[in-house]
């Protein structure tokens, strides 16, 4: 029987990830995404914004559809409590987003790759950005699934 009183989508059984950033718009929707995908349900995937905006990065949606994910349905969401108190990893991408660690919680920072430092824009940052994320999904979800094994 799954335990479903901890949160709603939240299944004790499975490993679970809130990828954070600041709006929720682009680099945490973008990781899980690819999360999503990768993981094919099997771990328990959430986004979040520290300050959600409005509305997703179009860029973003768009890089993801390239690789044959579809994340249209998907909307900027705080950060709760509730999630925060039930995830194993809690994982903040970039350096906008401010998150305190909670006690028995995994917490990391990943300081993505920003191309506009380097003067890219466009649809070819985001490639970029995606394909950063990407790799840094891949290595969590070996983790994650290897230690349930």
């Amino acid at each position: 029987m799954t335990d479903q009183s901890i949160a709603p989508g939240i299944d004790a059984k499975k490993p679970s990830v809130l990828f954070v950033c600041s709006k929720n718009g682009g680099k945490s929707q973008l990781a899980a995404g690819l999360m999503n995908e990768l993981a094919g349900g099997t771990i328990t995937v959430h986004s979040a914004g520290t300050k959600p905006g409005k509305s997703l990065n179009p860029q973003s949606v768009e890089s993801l559809a390239e690789v044959g994910i579809d994340i249209t349905g998907e909307h900027p969401k705080p950060v709760t409590d509730e999630v925060l108190n039930a995830v194993d990893v809690v994982v903040v991408l970039g350096t906008e987003a401010k998150l305190e660690p909670r006690d028995g919680t995994r917490f990391e920072v990943w300081e993505t790759d920003e191309p506009s430092e380097r003067g890219i824009e466009g649809m070819e940052r985001m490639r970029l950005v995606r394909d950063d994320i990407k790799a840094r999904v891949q290595a969590l979800f070996a983790e994650l699934t290897s230690s349930r094994a």
